[in-house]
């Protein structure tokens, strides 16, 4: 075993590092009030190849693994988690594509999203099916050469925005058996958008209903065979997890080392709060949790990269408590802050109302535990 990160990953965690600091965190506060989706600033990412981290290098992806995209998404989390976790959600969508599309599909598409000249959204949950993905009712019947969409999905990240959008569909029997994946383009008719939604944090990437109605897209679209939907899907949020986990370590991260920077500063009682026993043994607390939970990321994500049995049960292990830790962490982080952390002019509750979804979104917590249990008492 060896727990240090190799020369090339502390590289990639430096620039990571710089990028947050420099591009995305003097700009967090604003893109938070306005809700603005910052462009630009994903295209400048995407120049240093986190548009396509675990995409092979043929199309313009990195080639990275999903430990090298953990440390990566830790580091720009702790810049603006709201826009690294929307980084996320492209990555996966475009892995996607990597691993189940074609050589035509790859070459159409991959080029401009590892670039983010266009930008992708995964798109299975739907307003009557979230945690039973399997019963999801979005229909694609098939008409000659093309599938005729009917239905809708909901809080899909990027809705209305993105440019390539990759659906779970029914084209048979109920079940995750009658699963199929296609990838839509945005200007396809037939193709809409709900109003952007208003939420509590996430503000900086726009959450949409996209919906389907007579949509006609080329059977050419689709990713794999058949029935073979629900299994890219969930494969896809493996590495998701892993993502949304590390976005969640990084939040906390930053928090705990505004905390730390507060103790000292502040004094009540003619002394520093650091010196208060009290607040330092919950700052060894955060910090412990903090460690275990990024051991356990790190090792979940060697195992999906290696495509393990043990890999799926991993992921959720790491996704339920690095997301878990990461608000409680975050919470904390309030509360040490007093007043303070409550205020807009302190960044901690922004981070706060950012990491809350993640204990809902890629598999609520709750899905976790079932996915982790059933793997652990199946014959």
């Amino acid at each position: 075993m060896d727990f240090t990160l190799g020369e090339d990953q502390r590289a990639f965690q430096d620039v990571a590092r710089q990028f947050a600091r420099d591009e995305m965190e003097p700009h967090a506060r604003d893109w938070d009030a306005r809700s603005h989706f910052p462009v630009e600033t994903l295209r400048k990412a995407a120049e240093l190849g986190f548009g396509g981290i675990y995409v092979r290098d043929d199309v313009g992806g990195s080639g990275l693994t999903r430990l090298d995209a953990a440390v990566i998404f830790e580091e720009l989390a702790a810049g603006c988690t709201s826009t690294a976790a929307y980084i996320s959600i492209h990555n996966m969508a475009a892995w996607m594509i990597d691993r189940f599309g074609d050589d035509a599909q790859r070459a159409r598409y991959l080029p401009d999203l590892c670039s983010m000249a266009t930008f992708a959204s995964y798109c299975l949950t739907e307003p009557g099916a979230g945690s039973d993905a399997a019963s999801l009712r979005t229909r694609a019947v098939r008409d000659g050469d093309d599938y005729v969409l009917n239905g809708s999905k909901a809080f899909i990240s990027g809705g209305g925005v993105s440019d390539v959008y990759v659906v779970m569909v029914r084209t048979g029997e109920a079940g995750p058996k009658g699963i199929s994946c296609v990838v839509v383009d945005k200007d396809t008719p037939g193709l809409s958008f709900g109003a952007q939604e208003e939420k509590l944090g996430w503000k900086s990437q726009p959450t949409a209903q996209v919906n389907f109605s007579d949509c006609r897209v080329p059977v050419a679209n689709r990713l794999g065979a058949e029935g073979d939907g629900f299994r890219i899907a969930m494969a896809g949020l493996d590495g998701g997890r892993l993502n949304i986990g590390a976005c969640s370590l990084g939040a906390a991260q930053s928090c705990l080392e505004r905390s730390i920077a507060y103790l000292k500063e502040r004094k009540q009682f003619g002394k520093a709060l650091a010196e208060f026993q009290a607040l330092q043994f919950r700052l060894a607390d955060m910090a412990t949790e903090l460690e275990a939970a990024r051991l356990l990321l790190h090792k979940a994500a060697t195992h999906v990269d290696a495509k393990t049995a043990e890999a799926t049960r991993l992921a959720a292990m790491a996704k339920r408590k690095a997301t878990d830790v990461g608000f409680a962490v975050v919470n904390e982080a309030l509360q040490l802050h007093g007043g303070y952390g409550y205020l807009r002019d302190y960044p901690i509750e922004r981070y706060l109302r950012d990491v809350r979804v993640h204990q809902i979104l890629e598999g609520t917590n709750e899905i976790m535990r079932v996915i982790i249990a059933r793997d652990l008492l199946k014959d």
